[in-house]
């Protein structure tokens, strides 16, 4: 997984033996996406509600691991299925919460897709540090695709 060097961007990118529609349904179904959102010992999705479409909304609920609720919201910019999916992001955890956008590009070569997630407007080091679990969560998406094809989801 490779971070890129951004002055208010995370970068990640991750490579999945998967073709790119099935890791798009990943990302976009609300019933596969409690599955596999959250990182072990912080927190972990419980609902979706998403209206997968350019304009639509969407917005996730879940537990940390303290037994605190969190909301993240936002609204789809852009839906391409199965290349790019490109939303905004506006989590309650953060004090002067500010719009942010994500962006992920699948690219598929082979059967193989490589995963770019760009998650830009985090304009601030309190901001940044706040959204460094995306490397965890790609490999958790990872994992929960190659659970699937071995037959254990």
């Amino acid at each position: 997984m490779n971070a890129g060097p951004a002055n208010d961007a995370i970068v990640q990118e991750i490579t999945i033996a998967a073709p790119a529609r099935r890791i798009f349904a990943a990302l976009t179904d609300p019933a596969q996406m409690v599955k596999w959102w959250g990182i072990e010992g912080r927190f972990q999705a419980t609902e979706v509600e998403s209206d997968l479409r350019t304009g639509g909304r969407w917005l996730m609920r879940g537990i940390r691991t303290d037994g605190r609720p969190f909301t993240i919201r936002g609204q789809y910019r852009e839906v391409d299925p199965p290349r790019a999916l490109v939303f905004t992001w506006l989590p309650d955890w953060q004090e002067a919460v500010v719009e942010t956008v994500v962006r992920i590009d699948l690219v598929e070569r082979d059967g193989v897709t490589t995963v770019r997630l760009t998650h830009s407007g985090l304009s601030t080091d309190p901001v940044r540090a706040a959204h460094q679990g995306w490397p965890q969560l790609l490999d958790r998406l990872r994992r929960y695709i190659d659970s699937e094809r071995a037959g254990r989801s």
